[in-house]
């Protein structure tokens, strides 16, 4: 990828991060589009109605999370390094949400 003197490219690792996150909002929202479906299929219990709407606020905070992240990756040549508190609850949003999905699968 990079030159003889092995070089880099600045632009790519920045563009492959937002690629990254936006598989991560993508898989999100077919998780909570899944689980929204399976929880009002069959008659809206109040399990699953609680458990819909959990996916549908999990979703809603990873998107702005990632949104922002774009938003910064796209704005500098060098963008900063995520904040821990971001990440983590980037990754509990994640996780969370694909356990409310699961949830109202089984």
């Amino acid at each position: 990828m990079g030159g003889v003197n092995g070089d880099r490219d600045p632009g790519l690792q920045p563009e492959r991060t937002r690629l990254a996150w936006r598989r991560t909002t993508l898989s999100g929202t077919v998780a909570a589009v899944l689980g929204a479906k399976t929880a009002l299929q069959d008659g809206a219990s109040a399990p699953a109605v609680t458990a819909c709407v959990a996916c549908c606020l999990l979703w809603l905070v990873l998107l702005v999370l990632a949104h922002h992240r774009i938003r910064v990756l796209a704005s500098t040549t060098t963008p900063p390094a995520l904040h821990p508190r971001r990440a983590t609850a980037a990754v509990l949003c994640t996780v969370a949400l694909a356990v409310c999905a699961a949830a109202l699968v089984v």
